[in-house]
Formats: structure tokens, sequence, C-alpha cells
């Protein structure tokens, strides 16, 4: 078994999908050691065990909505984009999405996995509820007013499996997106608020060429954002580019038929807040990715930095992302705590890009830079839990709700080193 792109094998001695949650029950009290793993989308070890391999994917149950709070209980094993349509059907949405929707819930949560805009938190923080079972193989369930909630949402799958999720939902809305070609680097520095801040969500794509230019997607909220002046559906230069006549892939040169739709098209949110479109698979799964969540203070100048190792990035890269989020309190997001923007970095799938993570690291880390849980990195683990002002109180959750160590393997151990007792996974 090895992840969505390939390039990690999992050591797992078996893997089970039960069909009910008392099998899953029966299965994670009888087992020493035991991981979820949901589609694979990570790029680093995360989701390894030595043990049992756990998919909840085959597990009953369906949408329950309570219209009357805005709530929506939603199986974990579910992918995002394959929740949105049924919500959508019933008139509701989730407030954002991420890039993808070919992931799966209980995943995209657990590591912190975020869509984009100024106004808009991570998907993590639409959470009010989530059900698991524990290492005793006890069926748990956590709400909101939980003292100790925050820190079970982005978990890392430390604490249990987890089998349903409560999410906030709100009406259905639409969604009209643009791009925008030709967008140079000092342009975007110069006016990164207005940028970030003239659509509900935006994203800024670049090869870090010689050139430093890229593209914007800009994700147009029907009756919440203004509608595009004629002049700049006309092709007046704007943001120091231009609107563009055409459809665009994020990646140069590439196909943009497995993208959701552009031109100002008015499509449902699920079908426009995510740039690939769920009925199709958006690549081939020959990438790498790295995502570094920094304040949003600092993020101008950071990016101004990494213009110095542009030479030295663009020939390994596919393309990089920026995108900003609003703060929240969960313990371990990305965006705990202070507005963030998120740098992602969709590399070749070359050795060489090993070469130059701890480059990246030493540049992002000391300024608040915090890797996605769920990509490659190369951060040394007690300065990058130094990152997070309540770990110490995760790691007391992960020995409450672990003891013995059922849900931990290699990455964690290295994570949480001596705040919790070492277990031996053999």
């Amino acid at each position: 078994m090895r992840n969505w792109s390939g390039h990690v094998e999992f050591t797992s001695e078996r893997f089970e999908s039960p069909s009910s949650v008392t099998a899953l029950q029966a299965l994670v009290s009888g087992s020493t050691t035991i991981r979820a793993l949901g589609t694979a989308h990570s790029f680093n070890a995360l989701a390894d065990t030595t043990g049992v391999h756990v998919s909840v994917a085959d597990l009953p149950g369906s949408l329950e909505i309570d219209s009357a709070k805005g709530l929506a209980w939603v199986p974990a094993g579910m992918r995002y984009g394959e929740a949105a349509r049924l919500l959508d059907a019933q008139g509701w949405a989730v407030h954002n999405m991420a890039s993808l929707g070919h992931i799966s819930v209980a995943g995209t949560i657990a590591t912190g996995t975020h869509g984009s805009g100024d106004r808009n938190p991570t998907l993590s923080a639409s959470v009010a509820g989530l059900e698991m079972v524990t290492a005793a193989g006890d069926l748990l369930t956590i709400t909101h007013d939980d003292p100790s909630f925050a820190g079970c949402v982005v978990a890392l799958g430390a604490l249990g499996v987890t089998t349903r999720v409560l999410l906030r939902v709100e009406p259905t809305f639409g969604i009209r997106q643009y791009v925008i070609d030709d967008v140079d680097h000092e342009s975007l520095l110069a006016g990164f608020d207005d940028v970030f801040s003239s659509a509900y969500s935006v994203s800024f794509f670049t090869c870090w060429t010689p050139e430093l230019t890229g593209k914007i997607w800009m994700k147009r909220r029907e009756g919440r954002d203004a509608p595009l002046t004629d002049a700049q559906l006309a092709g007046e230069p704007w943001l120091g580019g231009h609107l563009a006549t055409a459809k665009r892939h994020p990646l140069p040169e590439h196909d943009a038929m497995h993208c959701t739709e552009q031109q100002g098209a008015l499509l449902p949110w699920h079908e426009a807040l995510p740039h690939f479109k769920l009925d199709f698979t958006p690549s081939s799964g020959d990438e790498l990715q790295t995502e570094y969540l920094v304040p949003r203070e600092r993020a101008p100048g950071l990016l101004r930095d990494l213009e110095a190792l542009a030479p030295r990035i663009h020939p390994l890269l596919h393309v990089s992302e920026i995108r900003t989020m609003c703060a929240d309190e969960l313990w371990l997001s990305g965006a705990y705590g202070r507005d963030t923007v998120g740098i992602h970095f969709t590399w070749k799938k070359v050795p060489e890009v090993l070469g130059l993570l701890p480059e990246i690291d030493a540049l992002l880390g000391p300024a608040g830079g915090r890797p996605h849980w769920g990509k490659l990195y190369e951060s040394d683990p007690a300065a990058l839990a130094s990152r997070y002002p309540r770990f110490d109180d995760f790691a007391g959750l992960v020995a409450t709700f672990d003891p013995t160590g059922k849900f931990r393997n290699q990455t964690l151990d290295l994570l949480l080193g001596s705040r919790n007792v070492h277990h031996d996974h053999r």
C-alpha cells in the first residue's frame, strides 16, 4: 500500500474496512497499534502504522441535517465533494472547500486542511462535534462545549478513529470564478491586502520563473461581492494583469478541462470553490507537496525573501499557490490564534526537492511558519511544537485518550517527544 502520489510505502501489517461501527469498535479495542487511513492524500508518513490500517469509508450512514440549528452530521469517510453535493441538494452549504473535493472529511479536518478567503476560517473550524471510537473501543461524542474540544478537531489521528463529523452549515450560495493573467509579484505584494480582500476566495499561482509573474484565481460570492465593472470585463489592466479570455489550468500549458468553470459562469458553491471538478482526477499523482502557514502580517516580506530562492525553486516546481484564511481557535490548526497565509508548493517528484526543504523551513519556520501536517517538510520536532501555544495541552489529551500509544506512530513519537511516554510500536 502506498499514498496517493506513490512515494510513501506504508508499513502496516494489514488493512481493514469494517462495515459497522460495532465491528470497528471490536477492531480498535482488540488491536495493539492501529491508525485510520482516509484517501491517502498525505505526502508524509503521518498516517502510517506498523499495526492495522483501518478505513471508515464502508461504515453505514448518511447526512443528517438539523435545519433549525444549521448543523449536519456527515460520515467521516465520505469525500468532501460528495458531502457537498448532498448538502447542496437539500439547500445547504459549508463555508468553504479545499482545492480538491476528492479528500475524505475526517482526513481533511484532522490535518487542518483549509480553503481560502480573508474572512473564511479553515475547514476544520466549521466542526461543531465529533463522534469517534476511542482506544478502549468506546464510542464517544465530543461537542464544541467540551473544554477539550478545540484540541480534538485537528488531532492528527492521535485520539481515536473518527466515525462522524458534525459540521456547521449555511444556506446554499452561488460563486462566479474569474482568472487574471500576467500578474507580477511586485504588484501582488504591493497591494497584498487589496488583492486578497477583493473576493470571497482568492488564490495566486506562480511558478517562480525569472519573470516572477503568475495568475490570480478569484471566486466571487453572488450577492456578497460586488460584480466586476464593465471596464474590468472588457479587459482593462487590473491588479497588474488582465482578465483571462479562456479557461485556465493552474499549471502552465495544461489542459483546463478538469478545472471548475471560470469566466464568470454562475455556479453552485461546491462546483466553484474547488479548483478541480470532482468527477475528474486532477493529476496523475506524479508530484510532491509542501505548504507553510505563516502569520498574515509577515507574508509579503516572507514572499519577497523566497524570491531569492526562486532560481532553485523553479526547476523543481510544478506550481505554487498563495492563499489566505482567518484565525481559528483549534490548538493544532495552522491558523490557530492568527490570520494566516498559506504558501504552497506542488513539486515535481524528484529527490532534489528534499534537499531544498531544510532551507525553506529555515526561512519560514523562525517567522512562525507552521507546515501543513499532511505535506512534506523538514522541521526539528521540538521547534515545530513550539510554534503551537497549546501544544503541551494537546500532548496531555493524547496521554489521556491513548495512554498505551495505540494510535501512535514514529511521526507522533518524534513530535510529542518527552511530552508523553514513548511507546514501542513493534
